[in-house]
């Protein structure tokens, strides 16, 4: 029965029919209009589901056609390359994991409740490294792709890595997939901790009437977006964050002749750089005190091999197994300082290997667990006591060796600044009769690098070289540390002298 036909019934009872009629026929209206407006609310949200599902498969595609593109280079030249090209897979893949996680933020964007990091960003390479990932897109329809800095942009700012990250690949990716030809220039300009970013194109530009809907979720603009992917989700999100983020977004645009958006966001500058920021390029390349060893426990063999590939290097002493038998049988052997355990394994899994581990050897082995489901929490409530920290997979290498740090107590040494690396002293450790009258001395090391006084280190440094001969070593490569201006390799040794044995 149709709305129009209960109206008509309606109508009829109320000059005819008794009262207790009439109220049942209304009833019986009333009904059928919530039961017509919740069908309505089920086919939009269903029709928002489509959209949203054919927007994400957009979302993902310009950093997967960056993989898939430089891994068919990279088998084309059989290697050559093969640095940027591995930079440039690794950070499109860190922008899919970081995606795959903005659709468990959404919630949040609407509600508000979304919550912002205050990340040290080392901002000209994070720009950089941004244009390097959408190059390939740009190259694939004959545009130039182009970053615009000013040359006094500082080093280092903060704010959400992640979210800012998200706002200039949407423009930027944007921009290309409407630009047939000319180019798209991504502009930076920064003055009192305020930042503008500009994205300039030469695309098919937008009409008057259609930039009041371009933010607006869903909504396609006519014009040339026929036959091109995505259905208009990417702008709304990104003008979501932006205001999450205490921003502003503008758009400028003539039909034919191109679009220019501009973003402005507060980006603080640190009060000093971070103190793993080095003075030039370089990562980890070792840490400070004895060989820690870790038992890597996962049953894809190319997640171990990946693994032990990147902490043997290290000092880490390493062994995996792929199971829980073989892992409770080598933790008798090595007596690991760290175990790293996947959650699911065949037969035995991650949580009761954590548990049978915590049994055996208490505190003294430090947990991890890794998995790829977003925090499990098994019903036996295992890892409450058997766990030490959580980490979700796909994660960045940077972020695991944190974990390590924070949970083993250790000290990273980095690449110096004048390519010297600060690598692990494994000859260089004082023996325990030095350790002790030296312990003074790196305290004072440690207070003189925090306020920069070089020839109070120095002093402190040959200070300990006269405790013997034995701490020679340890002093020659201090003084490298500090000819190079290395303050966070000392810092760091001095900190693990003080703590180690």
């Amino acid at each position: 029965m149709s709305s129009t036909a209960l109206d008509r019934l309606l109508a009829l009872v109320q000059a005819t029919g008794d009262p207790a009629d009439v109220e049942v026929v209304a009833e019986l209206q009333t009904a059928f209009v919530a039961l017509q407006s919740a069908r309505d609310a089920a086919e939009a949200a269903n029709e928002a589901k489509t959209r949203f599902l054919a927007s994400v498969s957009h979302e993902i595609r310009s950093p997967l056609n960056a993989i898939y593109g430089y891994a068919q280079l990279l088998e084309r030249n059989e290697g050559q390359g093969a640095v940027r090209a591995a930079q440039v897979i690794r950070r499109s893949s860190e922008h899919l994991s970081h995606l795959i996680e903005g659709l468990l933020d959404i919630s949040q964007v609407e509600s508000g409740a979304l919550k912002l990091s205050r990340d040290t960003i080392r901002f000209r390479s994070f720009l950089e490294q941004l244009i390097d990932m959408l190059e390939l897109q740009a190259r694939a329809k004959g545009i130039a792709l182009a970053l615009d800095c000013p040359p006094g942009l500082p080093e280092f700012v903060r704010g959400d890595q992640k979210r800012l990250r998200q706002v200039l690949i949407n423009l930027v990716s944007n921009a290309i997939k409407f630009t047939d030809t000319g180019s798209v220039t991504l502009k930076v300009h920064y003055r009192n901790e305020l930042a503008t970013f500009a994205v300039i194109d030469t695309g098919i530009g937008i009409a008057p009437e259609d930039i009041v809907r371009i933010f607006t979720p869903f909504e396609r603009v006519a014009g040339g977006a026929e036959g091109r992917p995505g259905i208009g989700l990417g702008l709304a999100i990104t003008q979501a964050l932006v205001r999450i983020m205490g921003g502003d977004i503008q758009v400028e645009s003539t039909s034919g002749q191109g679009s220019h958006f501009s973003v402005r966001l507060m980006l603080s500058q640190p009060l000093e750089p971070p103190v793993d920021a080095g003075t030039g390029a370089g990562g980890v390349q070792g840490y400070v005190g004895r060989t820690r060893s870790l038992l890597l426990v996962d049953d894809d063999p190319a997640h171990l091999a990946m693994l032990t590939g990147l902490l043997e290097p290290l000092g880490f002493a390493v062994a995996t197994a792929s199971d829980g038998e073989a892992a409770l049988a080598l933790a008798a052997r090595v007596q690991p300082d760290l175990a790293l355990l996947d959650v699911s394994l065949p037969g035995m899994g991650g949580w009761e290997i954590a548990e049978q581990l915590r049994q055996r050897y208490g505190p003294a082995v430090r947990i991890v667990m890794l998995s790829g489901e977003h925090e499990p929490h098994p019903a036996n409530g295992v890892e409450r006591s058997a766990n030490d920290m959580f980490v979700m997979k796909p994660f960045a290498f940077d972020v695991l060796l944190d974990v390590l740090g924070e949970q083993l107590g250790i000290e990273w040494l980095h690449a110096g600044g004048t390519g010297m690396s600060a690598v692990r002293p494994l000859s260089a450790q004082l023996p325990p009769n030095l350790a002790g009258p030296a312990r003074p001395h790196f305290a004072a090391i440690e207070r003189f690098v925090r306020i920069g006084h070089v020839r109070a280190i120095e002093s402190e440094i040959d200070a300990i070289a006269a405790l013997g001969e034995e701490a020679a070593p340890l002093a020659d490569r201090m003084r490298g540390w500090l000819d190079s201006f290395d303050l966070g390799a000392l810092s760091a040794c001095a900190k693990a002298a003080q703590r180690d044995d």
